[in-house]
């Protein structure tokens, strides 16, 4: 095994360890520990290893649990984690990936390396499990946390299936800069989705795909891209992305010819929205700011609002979140979502449109958040118009004007982040 291989091993352990043991989400993990000092090749290797050993998880422990008589610190456990999804889920050769682990525990200093022999005792018999036997254990729950919310509001059936696709994972989803799907999706080999996103299923290197370097397009889950498509910004108008980072939606306004103001509160989320617009040839004024405190020098057109939330709809792209977060802070997120939705409407002119959406699955950062925001201000008006259109599939609709996205959804495309969409207006 390579010195750089050898890292990007280390590295994928120390991160499933940091969520596992230190209940660290994977995106603050990253910037840690051994990970920094890897090539980018590398470190996506160990991202890509540390996603599918957290999505795979419980079966990894059904498979170990007969194998151990107690439970090994989490660095240790984590890379036996690694070892067994590599050959009973991703098909590694067994012997190379039990010496590979070995060499890791060896490598690991005083947390792990007086573990060796109990690593390579445990793998051998991973190693001898019979692969059919993968396949046979049950799809991973939720946390009982989320796994009860879920139950309550959309039912048991739909629950089991949002965990299938969650174990399924998630393709790679791209919006192109100038709209035309049906020619990037034939130039790298992928689907123009109903919306105009391209889907790839075997995309290899993000950075390495045609059209990256020249800003041709950029990746986006086809359920994030469409409240800026549902929004249909004009040339010319004035419009707010609030809570912008990574930028995603900024590049869909700016490019449809808008006056985008992209507005988020961390400096260094804002600086990836610059790169990236950088990289497409975009342009949009950047604030960093509170969306609660940021005024307008004049009333806007039209705001998009992708409030803070659960982010309980993004699991099958980052299996993470159920083992690192748990159901505490939810009421405050909610108390939040409610004040920036109506400091949004201050900002808009009579008319003006607000398109508000969460990466949730929850109906009260959803369907029960517009619901009592249409309480407090009685005047305000669903946007019928704005999903009254040929591509939107009956079963997503969730009333005038909003959408309701979720994973299991599309399932003979790979599926779809869930989110939840409003289109409003104001009265003119």
């Amino acid at each position: 095994m390579s010195k750089d291989a050898h890292s990007a091993r280390m590295a994928a352990a120390d991160l499933v360890a940091a969520v596992t043991g230190e209940g660290q989400l994977l995106s603050d993990a990253l910037g840690q520990g051994a990970l920094t000092a890897l090539a980018p090749a590398d470190r996506a290797r160990a991202q890509r290893l540390a996603t599918e050993t957290l999505r795979q998880m419980p079966r990894a422990d059904a498979v170990l649990k007969p194998f151990l008589r107690r439970s090994p610190p989490a660095p240790v456990l984590a890379v036996l984690r690694i070892a067994t999804v590599e050959m009973l889920a991703l098909g590694a050769a067994p012997h190379g990936v039990v010496g590979a682990a070995v060499d890791t525990l060896r490598a690991g200093g005083i947390r792990t390396d007086s573990f060796a022999s109990l690593g390579n005792a445990v793998l051998r018999k991973v190693a001898a499990t019979d692969p059919a036997v993968w396949a046979t254990l049950p799809v991973p729950e939720l946390p009982s946390w989320l796994r009860g919310r879920l139950m309550s509001a959309w039912g048991k059936p739909a629950t089991r299936a949002m965990e299938a696709a969650h174990l399924a994972g998630a393709p790679l989803d791209l919006t192109p800069k100038d709209g035309d799907a049906e020619a990037l999706a034939t130039q790298l080999g992928g689907e123009a989705l109903p919306g105009g996103s391209v889907r790839l299923t075997v995309p290899g290197q993000v950075s390495e795909l045609g059209g990256y370097a020249s800003g041709d397009w950029w990746v986006q889950d086809a359920a994030a891209a469409m409240p800026a498509r549902l929004l249909a910004a004009q040339p010319g108008e004035r419009v707010a992305d609030l809570c912008a980072a990574p930028g995603g939606k900024t590049l869909q306004l700016a490019a449809a010819g808008a006056e985008v103001t992209a507005l988020d509160i961390s400096q260094g989320r804002m600086d990836r929205v610059a790169e990236n617009l950088g990289r497409c040839g975009l342009a949009a004024n950047l604030v960093v700011a509170d969306a609660l405190d940021w005024q307008p020098e004049a009333l806007l057109d039209a705001v998009l609002l992708d409030a803070p939330c659960s982010a309980t709809g993004t699991i099958r792209r980052h299996p993470d979140l159920p083992h690192a977060k748990g159901g505490y802070g939810l009421r405050e997120l909610f108390a939040l979502q409610a004040q920036m939705l109506d400091h949004a409407l201050t900002l808009l002119r009579p008319g003006g449109r607000l398109v508000f959406c969460t990466c949730s699955l929850l109906p009260e950062e959803g369907e029960q958040q517009i619901a009592h925001l249409r309480d407090r201000h009685p005047d305000l008006l669903a946007d019928v118009a704005a999903t009254d259109l040929p591509w939107i599939a009956p079963e997503w609709r969730a009333g005038d004007g909003m959408l309701r996205l979720r994973p299991d959804f599309w399932a003979d495309r790979g599926g779809i982040d869930g989110f939840f969409i409003a289109c409003l207006r104001l009265p003119g």
